[in-house]
C-alpha cells in the first residue's frame, strides 16, 4: 500500500469494510466517538442504536466485526452522546467485471468472441467513490482487472488495436459504470486461442486482505473463449458425390435423411395366383377346350431359393406348345 494513498476522509466522506489506516479526524472534529441511528429513528430525540469510541483518529480501521451490520450514516456524537452532524458514510464495497465485444458492442462475458474483435472491460461497483479523495503517496492505488491466458500466466497489459500496451493495473474508476476507454485486440498474435479468464480486485488500504469476498473486493472469475469459430455452430462437411461407370449417382452419407419413412423387406414373398392364367388363342384355332384349372405354383423352401419361380416358367412353357399344336 502506498503511503497516505487515498486515505484521508473527510467530513461526510464515504468509507468502506475492510479499509484501514484511514485518517477521520476532519470527518470526526472535535468529538471522539460516532453513533449509528437503524432508518427512520428519531435521531434528535433517541440514543444511538450502536455507538463507537475513536481512540486512533489517524489509525481508523472499518472492521467487519464492528460496521457490518450497520452501513449507512455514522453521526459525530458530543460529551452528552448526541449527535453532532455527520461524521462519515459506511459502505458495504461491491465489484463485478464484464467484458464487452466493442466491434458489435455486445456482452459477450462467459460466452465467446471472434478472435480479431476488440474488447473492452466493464467494471461496475461502488468503490469508485475512494478516487474522489486526495490520493496523497507517490503511487496510488487503483483497481486491478486479471486477465489469465489459456496456457497459465496473467497479463499486466493488453495491446490495443494499434499494438500499443494498456496496464491493467490501479485503474482509477472514474464512476460505477466504468469502461475502459482501449479495447484489447483478441485478434493479436501474442495471444493464443482459448479460454481466457478475468476477473477484478480492489486492495486499496489493504481492504482486500481484510475483506476478501467474492462480490466485494475481488470480483466473481468470469470467462472468454477467443476463437475463429462459434462454438455453437458444428460444421458437417459432406463428402464429393460421385458417379459411377454405369451412370448411378453415389450419395455422401451425410446428405442422405437419417430415418427411412417405409422399411425395406429383408425376403421376397412368393405371389400366387388367385385366378387363372388367361390364354389366348386365334381363330382359325381347331381345339375348343382352352385349360380353366389354375396352373399350380410351387412354393420356395427354405433351401431352395427361387424353385417355385423355375417351375412356374416350366408349366407356362408347356402349355404354350400344346395350343400352338393344336392350331396346326
Amino acid at each position: 500500500m502506498a503511503a497516505g494513498a487515498y486515505t484521508t476522509i473527510q467530513q461526510g466522506g464515504t468509507v468502506y469494510i475492510g479499509e484501514q489506516g484511514l485518517d477521520v479526524t476532519a470527518a470526526i472534529g472535535s468529538d471522539s466517538s460516532i453513533g449509528w441511528w437503524a432508518s427512520g429513528a428519531a435521531i434528535a430525540t433517541s440514543s444511538p442504536d450502536s455507538q463507537m469510541p475513536i481512540t486512533s483518529p489517524s489509525n481508523f480501521y472499518v472492521s467487519s466485526s464492528a460496521f457490518g451490520q450497520y452501513v449507512g450514516t455514522w453521526y459525530r456524537l458530543n460529551s452528552q452522546g448526541k449527535p453532532d452532524g455527520i461524521a462519515f458514510v459506511v459502505a458495504d464495497p461491491s465489484l463485478a467485471i464484464r467484458v464487452i465485444d466493442t466491434t458489435v458492442n455486445i456482452d459477450v462475458t462467459n460466452k465467446w468472441i471472434p478472435r480479431g474483435d476488440q474488447a473492452a472491460f466493464r467494471i461496475d461497483t461502488n468503490l469508485n467513490q475512494i478516487f474522489s479523495r486526495p490520493s496523497g503517496g507517490s503511487t496510488p492505488e487503483g483497481i486491478t482487472i486479471y486477465v489469465q491466458s489459456p496456457v497459465g500466466g496473467t497479463y499486466s497489459a493488453l495491446l490495443d488495436s494499434s499494438g500499443t500496451p494498456q496496464s491493467l493495473e490501479n485503474l482509477v474508476i472514474s464512476q460505477a459504470d466504468y469502461t475502459t476507454p482501449w479495447s484489447w485486440d483478441t485478434g493479436n498474435s501474442q495471444y493464443v486461442t482459448g479460454t481466457y479468464t478475468i476477473w477484478a480486485k480492489c486492495d486499496i488500504n489493504n481492504m482486500y486482505d481484510n475483506y476478501g469476498i467474492p462480490g466485494k473486493t475481488i470480483s466473481q472469475q468470469n470467462t472468454l473463449l477467443d476463437q475463429e469459430q462459434n462454438p455453437l455452430i458444428s460444421v458437417n462437411v459432406p463428402t464429393a458425390v460421385t458417379t459411377t461407370p454405369g451412370g448411378t449417382v453415389q450419395t455422401p452419407p451425410s446428405l442422405l435423411p437419417t430415418t427411412q419413412s417405409t422399411a425395406v423387406p429383408t425376403t421376397i414373398p412368393t405371389i400366387t395366383p388367385s385366378t387363372p392364367v388367361p390364354v389366348v388363342t386365334t381363330a382359325s384355332a381347331t381345339a375348343s377346350t382352352v385349360p380353366t384349372t389354375p396352373i399350380p405354383v410351387e412354393t420356395t423352401t427354405a433351401g431352395s431359393p427361387g424353385f417355385g419361380t423355375l417351375l412356374t416358367l416350366v408349366s407356362l412353357g408347356s402349355l404354350a406348345i400344346i395350343v400352338l399344336k393344336k392350331q396346326h
